[in-house]
């Protein structure tokens, strides 16, 4: 098998400004994917703390690249399809959902 390119790819745990703990995975310079807060208080947050206290496997992932949000949403789940489909929209629908802004978690650097 030829390697074209080889990542080195690190895996560290940040701080939030309020104090949670979330996985970074270091993929390049200034390129990382940062896991959604299940604390926030936003609708990916609601979504997440509802997965993850359901799917404890469950992982969601902002991709960030030159200091910015791409705006690419990754997902990381050893469930079938069909098992979580029902139940993230049940979770898009609720009012608790609904009431939040789309606002992404800032990392303290």
């Amino acid at each position: 098998m030829e390697v074209i390119k080889h990542w080195d790819i690190g895996l560290d745990l940040v701080k939030t400004k309020k104090g949670a703990l979330l996985y970074k995975i270091t993929i390049a310079e200034n390129h990382f994917l940062l896991e959604q807060n299940p604390l926030k208080d936003s609708k990916y947050g609601v979504a997440y703390r509802a997965l993850k206290e359901k799917y404890p496997e469950f992982y969601m992932f902002w991709e960030i690249k030159d200091n910015k949000y791409t705006g690419r949403l990754l997902t990381g789940v050893f469930l079938e399809k069909e098992d979580i489909d029902k139940f993230i929209t049940d979770v898009l629908q609720s009012e608790e959902f609904k009431s939040f802004e789309d606002i992404r978690e800032e990392i303290e650097e």
